[in-house]
């Protein structure tokens, strides 16, 4: 397997999901206590780990239902509409993205891990074997497909124009210094774009649902390089509830539950890199990361 530290490419930028299921919780009121489960958005409700996380919170008095979403861009609007109380599946460049784009104001409350993002091929098992002409799918999400552009240039697939960075999208390849053409799809429908195309890029979410294994990636980028932070996964609430005491303590059991940062780690094909980020910083690089995002408007 061929693995290559690609986030030296990327600007250093400082390091900076449930909304409470009783309206007005900011006040730091034990949220749940009057028995309404705290509902939880997530993608992959099924990783063993939830079940484990699940009963640590029962063991502590807070009881939960994960709400199960099938693609990435369902969730944050699920969360600002009250539809669930606190959501957990996206990093720091993600939901700068989505607050930049819906002017929203989410926030993060805590960390998780940071995951590498892979690239994988039915047809080929090594980056070197893929033809020049060939396709390659990368996620559609602004993020992602960053992420994924980045990685791409890395392994010589393709070349762009401004260098690489956490802002990149298709309209920066260079096509006529490429190998490669790149398509985007929405996240949940790379994997199974495989056997259409050469290589995709695919997100950990849904190798793992996919049945492939991360040691079967032909190319994969560094996610315990310092400058992986605005790929933090996180957990995130509404504004008004980002001071809930009960919400705060979901992100410590999750933390310190051994058998739930077990549980991650092993969904995650052994590569997750766990976290328990300040919090403070994780609102810091939100900020310098949106910041950047209106600059370049």
């Amino acid at each position: 397997m061929k693995k290559k530290n690609i986030l030296a490419a990327l600007a250093v930028i400082p390091l900076v999901a449930l909304l409470s299921g009783c309206a007005g919780a900011s006040d730091g009121a034990a949220t749940g206590a009057d028995g309404d489960a705290i509902k939880i958005g997530v993608v992959g409700a099924s990783d063993p780990y939830w079940a484990v996380y699940t009963e640590a919170a029962a063991a502590e008095g807070i009881e939960i239902e994960l709400v199960d979403f099938a693609q990435y861009p369902q969730v944050n609007p699920a969360l600002a509409a009250g539809e669930v109380d606190l959501n957990q599946f996206q990093h720091i460049a993600y939901l700068a993205e989505y607050n930049e784009a819906s002017s929203d104001n989410l926030a993060p409350i805590g960390a998780t891990a940071i995951y590498p993002i892979a690239l994988y091929s039915s047809e080929y098992s090594s980056v070197d074997d893929i033809v020049k002409g060939d396709t390659v799918a990368v996620p559609d999400d602004d993020s992602n497909q960053a992420r994924a552009l980045v990685l791409l240039q890395s392994e010589g697939l393709i070349e762009l124009t401004d260098g690489g960075t956490i802002y990149s999208s298709i309209d920066d390849i260079d096509e006529a210094a490429s190998k490669v053409k790149v398509t985007a799809l929405e996240a949940s429908l790379t994997a199974s774009s495989l056997p259409d195309v050469a290589a995709a890029i695919i997100n950990n979410d849904f190798a793992e649902k996919a049945g492939l294994k991360f040691e079967d990636a032909i190319a994969t980028d560094d996610a315990t390089d310092s400058k992986a932070l605005p790929y933090a996964n996180i957990f995130v609430a509404r504004d008004e509830d980002k001071n809930n005491e009960t919400l705060l303590k979901l992100v410590e059991i999750y933390q310190n539950t051994q058998a739930v940062q077990d549980g991650v780690f092993a969904v995650s094909g052994d590569t997750a890199v766990m976290l328990t980020t300040p919090v403070a910083d994780l609102v810091e690089s939100l900020a310098g990361i949106q910041a950047e995002i209106k600059a370049a408007k």
